[in-house]
Protein backbone atom coordinates (compact mmCIF):
# COMPACT_ATOMS: atom_id res chain seq x y z
CA UNK A 1 0.00 0.00 0.00
CA UNK A 2 2.92 2.31 0.51
CA UNK A 3 3.84 1.84 -3.12
CA UNK A 4 0.69 3.29 -4.66
CA UNK A 5 1.37 7.14 -3.52
CA UNK A 6 5.22 6.41 -4.73
CA UNK A 7 3.94 5.63 -8.29
CA UNK A 8 1.32 8.25 -8.56
CA UNK A 9 3.95 10.47 -7.82
CA UNK A 10 6.23 9.80 -10.35
CA UNK A 11 3.42 9.38 -13.28
CA UNK A 12 2.68 12.92 -12.47
CA UNK A 13 6.47 14.11 -12.30
CA UNK A 14 7.29 12.10 -15.87
CA UNK A 15 3.83 14.16 -17.06
CA UNK A 16 5.29 17.43 -16.02
CA UNK A 17 8.67 16.77 -17.33
CA UNK A 18 6.97 15.54 -21.03
CA UNK A 19 4.92 18.60 -20.83
CA UNK A 20 7.76 20.59 -20.32
CA UNK A 21 9.86 19.78 -22.91
CA UNK A 22 7.25 19.62 -25.56
CA UNK A 23 6.87 23.33 -24.91
CA UNK A 24 11.07 24.36 -24.81
CA UNK A 25 10.69 22.46 -28.42
CA UNK A 26 7.93 25.50 -29.67
CA UNK A 27 8.50 28.97 -30.57
CA UNK A 28 6.02 31.82 -29.54
CA UNK A 29 4.48 33.86 -32.86
CA UNK A 30 5.65 37.20 -32.62
CA UNK A 31 2.58 40.05 -32.68
CA UNK A 32 1.84 41.50 -36.80
CA UNK A 33 3.64 44.68 -37.19
CA UNK A 34 0.72 47.50 -38.30
CA UNK A 35 0.49 48.51 -41.58
CA UNK A 36 2.37 51.19 -42.91
CA UNK A 37 0.89 54.84 -42.71
CA UNK A 38 0.66 56.74 -45.80
CA UNK A 39 -0.42 60.34 -46.87
CA UNK A 40 -3.19 59.51 -49.77
CA UNK A 41 -5.16 62.78 -51.79
CA UNK A 42 -7.97 62.26 -53.38
CA UNK A 43 -8.47 62.59 -57.42
CA UNK A 44 -9.96 65.73 -57.93
CA UNK A 45 -11.99 66.72 -61.47
CA UNK A 46 -12.07 70.05 -63.26
CA UNK A 47 -13.43 71.87 -66.40
CA UNK A 48 -9.94 72.48 -68.45
CA UNK A 49 -9.23 73.97 -71.87
CA UNK A 50 -6.38 72.05 -73.39
CA UNK A 51 -2.71 73.58 -73.73
CA UNK A 52 0.37 73.34 -75.56
CA UNK A 53 3.59 75.17 -74.91
CA UNK A 54 5.89 76.66 -77.53
CA UNK A 55 10.01 77.51 -77.70
CA UNK A 56 9.30 80.79 -78.91
CA UNK A 57 11.98 83.92 -80.07
CA UNK A 58 11.06 87.41 -79.73
CA UNK A 59 10.61 90.46 -81.87
CA UNK A 60 10.71 93.62 -81.91
CA UNK A 61 7.49 95.13 -83.36
CA UNK A 62 9.35 97.60 -85.74
CA UNK A 63 12.99 97.45 -86.09
CA UNK A 64 14.84 99.94 -88.69
CA UNK A 65 18.58 99.80 -89.69
CA UNK A 66 19.97 103.84 -89.67
CA UNK A 67 22.14 104.43 -93.10
CA UNK A 68 23.12 107.14 -94.34
CA UNK A 69 21.67 107.84 -97.61
CA UNK A 70 25.03 110.36 -98.67
CA UNK A 71 28.24 110.52 -97.62
CA UNK A 72 30.17 113.00 -95.55
CA UNK A 73 31.56 113.86 -92.05
CA UNK A 74 29.50 113.26 -88.91
CA UNK A 75 28.52 116.39 -87.41
CA UNK A 76 26.26 115.25 -84.08
CA UNK A 77 24.34 112.95 -82.44
CA UNK A 78 21.28 114.07 -81.27
CA UNK A 79 19.82 111.45 -78.74
CA UNK A 80 21.00 109.43 -75.93
CA UNK A 81 22.46 105.73 -76.90
CA UNK A 82 19.50 103.60 -75.29
CA UNK A 83 16.74 106.29 -75.19
CA UNK A 84 13.81 106.79 -76.42
CA UNK A 85 13.25 108.79 -79.20
CA UNK A 86 10.44 110.51 -81.06
CA UNK A 87 8.72 110.16 -84.86
CA UNK A 88 10.67 112.33 -87.23
CA UNK A 89 13.67 113.85 -84.22
CA UNK A 90 16.65 114.15 -85.96
CA UNK A 91 19.19 111.50 -84.93
CA UNK A 92 22.24 112.28 -87.43
CA UNK A 93 23.90 115.16 -88.84
CA UNK A 94 26.32 115.13 -91.66
CA UNK A 95 28.10 117.92 -93.31
CA UNK A 96 25.84 120.03 -95.27
CA UNK A 97 28.76 122.59 -97.38
CA UNK A 98 28.85 119.93 -100.68
CA UNK A 99 25.31 119.38 -100.90
CA UNK A 100 24.49 123.02 -100.36
CA UNK A 101 26.73 124.18 -102.83
CA UNK A 102 25.50 121.42 -105.16
CA UNK A 103 22.11 122.65 -104.84
CA UNK A 104 23.03 126.34 -105.33
CA UNK A 105 24.79 125.10 -109.09
CA UNK A 106 21.97 123.55 -109.63
CA UNK A 107 19.67 126.20 -109.34
CA UNK A 108 21.99 128.65 -110.92
CA UNK A 109 21.30 126.00 -113.98
CA UNK A 110 18.23 126.17 -113.32
CA UNK A 111 17.50 130.03 -113.91
CA UNK A 112 20.27 129.88 -117.21
CA UNK A 113 18.10 127.02 -118.60
CA UNK A 114 15.03 129.07 -118.19
CA UNK A 115 16.69 132.06 -119.63
CA UNK A 116 17.53 129.91 -122.63
CA UNK A 117 13.79 128.83 -123.04
CA UNK A 118 12.62 132.26 -122.85
CA UNK A 119 15.23 133.50 -125.35
CA UNK A 120 13.70 130.64 -127.63
CA UNK A 121 10.29 131.20 -126.87
CA UNK A 122 10.73 134.76 -128.69
CA UNK A 123 12.60 134.30 -131.65
CA UNK A 124 10.19 131.19 -132.24
CA UNK A 125 7.23 133.84 -131.99
CA UNK A 126 8.91 136.60 -134.33
CA UNK A 127 9.83 134.08 -137.14
CA UNK A 128 6.01 132.60 -137.08
CA UNK A 129 4.95 136.18 -137.73
CA UNK A 130 7.57 136.40 -140.47
CA UNK A 131 7.08 133.50 -141.79
CA UNK A 132 3.79 134.02 -143.56
CA UNK A 133 5.61 137.00 -145.68
CA UNK A 134 8.34 134.99 -146.53
CA UNK A 135 11.13 136.86 -144.52
CA UNK A 136 12.57 133.27 -143.15
CA UNK A 137 12.37 130.20 -144.51
CA UNK A 138 10.11 126.79 -143.46
CA UNK A 139 13.63 125.28 -142.92
CA UNK A 140 14.55 128.20 -140.70
CA UNK A 141 11.09 128.45 -138.91
CA UNK A 142 11.69 124.67 -138.06
CA UNK A 143 14.80 125.17 -136.34
CA UNK A 144 13.43 127.49 -133.93
CA UNK A 145 10.63 125.16 -133.37
CA UNK A 146 13.37 122.33 -132.44
CA UNK A 147 15.31 125.24 -130.55
CA UNK A 148 12.35 126.11 -128.40
CA UNK A 149 11.40 122.33 -127.99
CA UNK A 150 15.18 121.96 -126.64
CA UNK A 151 14.78 125.05 -124.23
CA UNK A 152 11.86 123.41 -122.85
CA UNK A 153 13.42 120.12 -122.05
CA UNK A 154 16.94 121.99 -120.82
CA UNK A 155 14.74 123.36 -117.78
CA UNK A 156 12.95 120.17 -117.28
CA UNK A 157 16.46 118.59 -116.75
CA UNK A 158 17.27 121.60 -114.49
CA UNK A 159 14.22 121.81 -112.56
CA UNK A 160 15.11 117.75 -111.96
CA UNK A 161 19.11 119.02 -110.72
CA UNK A 162 17.68 120.66 -108.25
CA UNK A 163 15.12 118.78 -106.94
CA UNK A 164 18.02 115.91 -106.87
CA UNK A 165 20.41 118.42 -105.29
CA UNK A 166 17.39 119.23 -102.06
CA UNK A 167 16.89 115.33 -101.18
CA UNK A 168 20.65 115.00 -100.56
CA UNK A 169 20.89 117.83 -98.61
CA UNK A 170 18.14 116.23 -96.97
CA UNK A 171 19.57 113.00 -96.28
CA UNK A 172 21.97 115.09 -94.36
CA UNK A 173 19.28 115.06 -91.60
CA UNK A 174 18.74 111.38 -90.34
CA UNK A 175 15.48 111.54 -88.98
CA UNK A 176 13.50 108.77 -86.82
CA UNK A 177 10.82 107.10 -88.92
CA UNK A 178 8.51 106.23 -85.92
CA UNK A 179 9.08 106.70 -81.77
CA UNK A 180 11.00 104.10 -80.50
CA UNK A 181 14.34 103.25 -78.71
CA UNK A 182 17.57 103.69 -80.01
CA UNK A 183 20.60 101.17 -79.58
CA UNK A 184 24.38 101.82 -79.72
CA UNK A 185 25.40 104.23 -82.36
CA UNK A 186 28.24 102.45 -84.39
CA UNK A 187 29.79 105.87 -85.51
CA UNK A 188 31.33 108.75 -83.63
CA UNK A 189 31.34 111.98 -84.45
CA UNK A 190 33.91 112.94 -86.92
CA UNK A 191 33.74 109.81 -88.58
CA UNK A 192 33.56 109.78 -92.35
CA UNK A 193 29.70 108.38 -92.97
CA UNK A 194 27.87 106.83 -96.44
CA UNK A 195 25.39 104.52 -98.04
CA UNK A 196 28.62 101.80 -98.22
CA UNK A 197 29.62 102.54 -94.85
CA UNK A 198 27.13 100.34 -93.15
CA UNK A 199 24.80 100.65 -90.36
CA UNK A 200 24.67 104.22 -88.08
CA UNK A 201 22.34 102.95 -85.20
CA UNK A 202 19.10 100.28 -84.55
CA UNK A 203 16.00 101.83 -83.89
CA UNK A 204 13.13 99.53 -82.64
CA UNK A 205 9.79 100.09 -81.27
CA UNK A 206 8.99 97.57 -78.02
CA UNK A 207 5.60 98.85 -77.41
CA UNK A 208 4.30 95.41 -78.72
CA UNK A 209 6.45 92.40 -79.23
CA UNK A 210 5.88 89.91 -81.54
CA UNK A 211 6.62 86.27 -80.60
CA UNK A 212 7.43 83.93 -83.67
CA UNK A 213 6.37 79.44 -82.85
CA UNK A 214 6.57 77.36 -84.97
CA UNK A 215 3.63 74.47 -84.94
CA UNK A 216 3.33 70.71 -86.41
CA UNK A 217 1.89 70.49 -89.74
CA UNK A 218 -0.91 68.05 -88.18
CA UNK A 219 -1.84 71.20 -85.20
CA UNK A 220 -2.14 73.46 -87.52
CA UNK A 221 -4.62 71.69 -89.87
CA UNK A 222 -6.76 70.90 -86.48
CA UNK A 223 -6.46 74.67 -85.79
CA UNK A 224 -7.56 75.81 -89.34
CA UNK A 225 -11.06 73.40 -89.37
CA UNK A 226 -11.57 74.67 -85.36
CA UNK A 227 -11.34 78.03 -87.06
CA UNK A 228 -13.60 77.39 -89.79
CA UNK A 229 -16.27 76.10 -87.87
CA UNK A 230 -15.75 79.11 -85.62
CA UNK A 231 -17.22 82.94 -85.81
CA UNK A 232 -15.03 83.82 -83.12
CA UNK A 233 -11.75 82.59 -83.71
CA UNK A 234 -9.53 84.98 -81.52
CA UNK A 235 -11.93 83.55 -78.35
CA UNK A 236 -10.70 80.07 -79.53
CA UNK A 237 -7.47 80.91 -77.77
CA UNK A 238 -5.36 82.38 -74.84
CA UNK A 239 -2.18 83.10 -75.47
CA UNK A 240 0.28 84.06 -72.60
CA UNK A 241 3.94 84.30 -72.35
CA UNK A 242 6.34 82.93 -69.83
CA UNK A 243 9.52 84.89 -69.55
CA UNK A 244 13.20 83.37 -69.25
CA UNK A 245 13.01 84.28 -65.47
CA UNK A 246 9.24 81.82 -65.07
CA UNK A 247 7.06 85.01 -64.83
CA UNK A 248 3.88 85.16 -66.77
CA UNK A 249 3.90 88.32 -69.25
CA UNK A 250 1.42 90.77 -67.93
CA UNK A 251 -0.30 91.41 -71.15
CA UNK A 252 -2.38 88.26 -73.23
CA UNK A 253 -1.50 87.86 -76.86
CA UNK A 254 -3.13 87.84 -79.86
CA UNK A 255 -2.71 85.41 -82.91
CA UNK A 256 -0.90 87.68 -85.75
CA UNK A 257 0.39 85.76 -88.73
CA UNK A 258 0.22 82.59 -90.36
CA UNK A 259 2.75 81.39 -92.95
CA UNK A 260 0.87 80.25 -96.10
CA UNK A 261 2.93 77.31 -96.27
CA UNK A 262 4.32 74.19 -94.56
CA UNK A 263 8.17 73.97 -94.37
CA UNK A 264 9.09 71.27 -96.19
CA UNK A 265 12.48 70.01 -93.98
CA UNK A 266 10.66 70.68 -90.82
CA UNK A 267 7.02 69.60 -91.41
CA UNK A 268 5.67 73.22 -89.15
CA UNK A 269 4.07 76.26 -90.29
CA UNK A 270 5.81 79.58 -89.05
CA UNK A 271 3.64 81.59 -86.72
CA UNK A 272 3.30 85.16 -85.07
CA UNK A 273 1.69 86.40 -81.87
CA UNK A 274 1.86 89.74 -80.60
CA UNK A 275 1.92 90.77 -77.01
CA UNK A 276 1.67 94.43 -75.70
CA UNK A 277 4.39 95.65 -74.03
CA UNK A 278 4.16 99.03 -72.71
CA UNK A 279 6.86 98.95 -69.66
CA UNK A 280 9.26 97.47 -72.07
CA UNK A 281 10.04 94.77 -69.67
CA UNK A 282 10.35 91.88 -73.06
CA UNK A 283 13.39 92.87 -75.07
CA UNK A 284 14.04 91.26 -78.89
CA UNK A 285 15.48 88.10 -79.17
CA UNK A 286 14.38 86.71 -75.88
CA UNK A 287 14.11 82.70 -76.46
CA UNK A 288 10.62 81.91 -73.90
CA UNK A 289 7.33 79.93 -74.17
CA UNK A 290 4.51 80.62 -75.79
CA UNK A 291 1.12 78.88 -73.38
CA UNK A 292 -1.56 78.44 -75.70
CA UNK A 293 -4.54 77.32 -74.01
CA UNK A 294 -8.03 76.44 -75.86
CA UNK A 295 -11.28 77.78 -74.52
CA UNK A 296 -13.05 75.10 -75.49
CA UNK A 297 -13.32 73.05 -72.07
CA UNK A 298 -13.69 70.01 -70.71
CA UNK A 299 -13.97 67.95 -67.81
CA UNK A 300 -10.60 66.31 -66.86
CA UNK A 301 -9.20 64.59 -63.67
CA UNK A 302 -6.22 66.36 -61.72
CA UNK A 303 -3.24 64.34 -59.58
CA UNK A 304 -0.36 66.26 -57.86
CA UNK A 305 3.06 65.73 -59.02
CA UNK A 306 4.10 64.16 -55.74
CA UNK A 307 2.24 61.70 -56.95
CA UNK A 308 3.92 60.71 -60.12
CA UNK A 309 6.33 58.20 -60.76
CA UNK A 310 7.85 56.43 -63.75
CA UNK A 311 9.40 52.83 -64.69
CA UNK A 312 10.26 51.14 -67.94
CA UNK A 313 6.75 50.80 -68.62
CA UNK A 314 5.95 54.29 -67.80
CA UNK A 315 4.21 56.76 -65.81
CA UNK A 316 2.43 55.31 -62.70
CA UNK A 317 1.03 56.34 -59.38
CA UNK A 318 0.17 54.43 -56.43
CA UNK A 319 -3.73 54.43 -55.57
CA UNK A 320 -5.43 52.86 -52.18
CA UNK A 321 -8.23 50.87 -52.66
CA UNK A 322 -11.89 50.33 -50.65
CA UNK A 323 -9.67 47.39 -48.61
CA UNK A 324 -6.79 49.82 -47.96
CA UNK A 325 -4.76 47.87 -50.45
CA UNK A 326 -2.23 49.41 -52.56
CA UNK A 327 -2.30 48.91 -56.06
CA UNK A 328 -0.19 50.05 -59.62
CA UNK A 329 -1.92 52.18 -61.83
CA UNK A 330 -0.63 53.23 -65.03
CA UNK A 331 -1.60 56.47 -66.38
CA UNK A 332 -1.39 58.75 -69.42
CA UNK A 333 -0.33 62.32 -68.56
CA UNK A 334 -1.13 65.67 -70.28
CA UNK A 335 -0.42 69.49 -69.53
CA UNK A 336 0.80 70.35 -66.31
CA UNK A 337 -0.72 73.18 -64.44
CA UNK A 338 1.36 74.18 -61.46
CA UNK A 339 1.98 71.18 -59.14
CA UNK A 340 -1.08 69.44 -60.74
CA UNK A 341 -1.05 66.98 -63.86
CA UNK A 342 -3.65 66.40 -66.20
CA UNK A 343 -4.75 63.08 -66.81
CA UNK A 344 -5.89 62.00 -69.91
CA UNK A 345 -6.38 58.88 -68.67
CA UNK A 346 -5.75 55.58 -66.23
CA UNK A 347 -7.58 57.17 -63.06
CA UNK A 348 -10.69 58.87 -62.21
CA UNK A 349 -12.00 61.45 -59.98
CA UNK A 350 -12.25 60.25 -56.53
CA UNK A 351 -9.49 57.77 -56.41
CA UNK A 352 -6.87 58.00 -53.51
CA UNK A 353 -3.14 58.53 -55.10
CA UNK A 354 -0.60 58.10 -52.16
CA UNK A 355 1.73 61.20 -52.38
CA UNK A 356 3.81 60.90 -49.17
CA UNK A 357 5.06 57.37 -47.74
CA UNK A 358 5.44 56.14 -51.14
CA UNK A 359 9.06 54.18 -50.27
CA UNK A 360 7.20 52.06 -47.88
CA UNK A 361 4.86 50.30 -49.47
CA UNK A 362 4.15 48.14 -52.70
CA UNK A 363 1.55 46.54 -54.66
CA UNK A 364 -0.59 44.63 -52.89
CA UNK A 365 0.18 45.73 -49.32
CA UNK A 366 -2.08 46.42 -47.14
CA UNK A 367 -1.56 50.24 -45.08
CA UNK A 368 -3.23 53.00 -42.67
CA UNK A 369 -3.83 56.16 -45.24
CA UNK A 370 -4.16 59.79 -44.26
CA UNK A 371 -6.13 62.01 -46.12
CA UNK A 372 -4.51 65.24 -46.54
CA UNK A 373 -5.23 68.36 -49.50
CA UNK A 374 -2.38 69.59 -51.92
CA UNK A 375 -1.82 73.05 -52.89
CA UNK A 376 -2.27 73.00 -56.69
CA UNK A 377 0.16 75.97 -57.41
CA UNK A 378 3.05 74.71 -54.84
CA UNK A 379 2.35 71.37 -54.38
CA UNK A 380 2.65 71.58 -50.49
CA UNK A 381 0.85 69.02 -48.60
CA UNK A 382 -1.56 70.18 -45.96
CA UNK A 383 -3.55 68.98 -43.10
CA UNK A 384 -6.60 71.11 -43.98
CA UNK A 385 -10.03 69.88 -44.84
CA UNK A 386 -11.04 72.70 -46.71
CA UNK A 387 -11.22 72.40 -50.36
CA UNK A 388 -8.15 72.80 -52.62
CA UNK A 389 -7.67 76.15 -54.28
CA UNK A 390 -8.75 75.60 -57.72
CA UNK A 391 -6.24 75.72 -60.36
CA UNK A 392 -6.94 78.27 -63.13
CA UNK A 393 -7.52 75.95 -66.43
Amino acid sequence: MTLLPSLQRSLWLSTAAALALTACGQKAEPPKAPPPAVTVVVVSAQDIGGSREFVARTEAYSEVQLIARVEGTLEKKNFQEGGIVAKDQVLFEINQDTYKAQLSQAKAELAARIAEKDRSERDLKRGAELAPQGFISQSDLDKLTSNKQQADAAVLAAEAAVEAAEINLSYTRIVAPFAGQIGKSIYSVGNTVGPNKGTLATLVNIDKIKVNFQLEEASYTAYLQERAKSQATEKLYTLKLMLPNKTLHDALGELDFADTKVDATTGTVSLRAVFDNPDHTVLPGLYTTLLVESQIKETRALIPQAAVQENQQGTFVLVVDSEQKVAQRFAKLGQRFGAMWVVESGLEAGEQVIVEGLQKVRAGALVAPTVKVVDPKTGAVSESTAPAASQEG
